[in-house]
């Protein structure tokens, strides 16, 4: 039965989105924990409104990465300025000792923005932050 799942939560996984070169920005996933984390599968889409109201979406990316260090990072993929009106989700699954857990980060339309950077110490640089 689903109610006897259980589903752990962990807060030491977070996304950043720093502005890049060209204007592009990176998007990185952050791991402050102190555990390793295996078989780690990060799916990235769009969604939203357009200006008539209809319905639009972008391309769902698929990432996976063998093993993720502790107190580590990892840049995942580019994200495009003409995107950023849209919902950004990044949905992120893992293994850490035999146990899967899974975390969804939605950055709002237009909460990507310069005037949101904070400087990230692990990213060395300025990131909107997701916690």
């Amino acid at each position: 039965m689903k109610k006897d799942i259980e589903f752990p939560q962990n807060e030491n996984i977070l996304m950043a989105v720093a502005p890049s070169e060209f204007e592009q920005w990176d998007v990185f996933l952050i791991n402050k924990g102190s555990e390793k984390i295996d078989n780690l599968l990060v799916t990235s889409s769009g969604y939203g409104y357009n200006d008539s109201g209809e319905k639009i979406s972008t391309s769902t990316l698929r990432h996976f990465y063998g093993n993720f260090s502790s107190n580590s990072v990892q840049e995942v993929e580019k994200i495009d300025p003409s995107v950023f009106h849209l919902n950004n989700e990044f949905w992120v699954s893992y293994w850490i000792d035999g146990q899967l857990y899974d975390r969804r980060f939605v950055f709002v339309p237009e909460s990507i923005s310069l005037k949101n950077c904070i400087f990230v110490s692990i990213l060395g640089k300025e990131a909107v932050l997701h916690a």
